[in-house]
């Protein structure tokens, strides 16, 4: 299936839920990064709770960037998305590998270790919102359920999986958001926090072949479901040749003219999709012309 994001409330508006299903997006993620099992795991978990927030935010222009920044071995992770359903990202150290946790299970925690998680969110004003919270777990959603309680207070529960096949590939991803506004009861609260202790994983449950729509029926059904929209989202780079030039003018004429005495061309990579751009020594004169002194 397509990756797309449901977008849902319950109980009369008083709960609001996002479910998705980014098996695809991560899967090129992968690709183009060249991730180790335990790199694509955190990266894609990042990545599905990207551009879920990403489709929440309401603006044309609006931008979410989330980055974690460990002392575990993977050192970071950096993930953007917008409000049409685009998300991209990067693993600062894509080959790290490690052996399983002690549940058998990749070692996304460990890959991390100790740090921040940084939500920024530009909707446009002068200076962007940032929010931060210490990594809790390093398992990622454990990470953001804690952000959301204490940075926007909203009590939250975020679930994010990605399954890897023997040989790397990505089998299924996926996750959901699910959160309470102001003036819940108290006993609907302890019903839905009852519901999610039943629930199994969000990768058992895609790999039994449930949608995003059937996950949110089994988390809310009981609390009137209603499913307000769907959005296809794909892992998308707006990278260009002509974007990564303004770039490399904006350096300055002294920093051009040496890569053109150097006599040979130059090769600029983009951190988000791993593309690489090269420049001529003829292109670096032209530029030469544009640069700022």
């Amino acid at each position: 299936m397509a990756d797309y994001v449901i977008r849902a409330t319950a109980a009369d508006g008083q709960i609001r839920a996002f479910a998705a299903t980014t098996r695809d997006l991560v899967e090129q993620a992968r690709k183009a990064h060249n991730t180790s099992p335990v790199a694509s795991a955190a990266l894609g978990r990042l990545l599905t709770a990207g551009v879920m927030m990403g489709v929440d935010m309401k603006g044309e222009n609006d931008i979410l960037t989330l980055k974690i920044q460990g002392d575990g071995p993977i050192e970071g992770l950096l993930v953007t998305a917008d409000s049409h359903g685009n998300v991209k990202g990067y693993a600062y150290n894509p080959q790290v590998m490690l052996p399983p946790n002690s549940k058998g299970k990749l070692d996304v925690g460990g890959a991390l270790g100790l740090g921040v998680l940084s939500v920024i969110k530009d909707i446009g004003l002068k200076e962007p919102y940032v929010g931060q919270t210490i990594l809790v777990t390093g398992e990622i959603a454990e990470d953001l359920t804690y952000y959301f309680a204490t940075s926007e207070q909203i009590p939250s529960s975020v679930a994010l999986g990605v399954l890897m096949n023997r040989d790397n590939t990505v089998s299924q991803s996926g996750g959901f958001i699910i959160q309470l506004m102001p003036g819940a009861p108290e006993d609907m609260i302890d019903r839905l926090e009852a519901r999610l202790k039943e629930i199994a994983s969000v990768t058992t449950l895609l790999d039994e072949g449930n949608t995003p729509e059937m996950i949110l029926e089994h988390v809310l059904g009981e609390f009137g479901l209603e499913l307000n929209d769907r959005v296809p989202v794909q892992f998308h780079c707006n990278c260009t040749k002509e974007r990564v030039e303004k770039a490399l003018v904006s350096v300055g004429r002294k920093d051009i003219q040496e890569m053109i005495d150097d006599g040979k061309p130059i090769d600029l990579n983009c951190h988000f999709c791993n593309k690489n751009y090269q420049f001529t020594v003829e292109e670096l004169g032209e530029m030469l012309e544009k640069a700022v002194r």
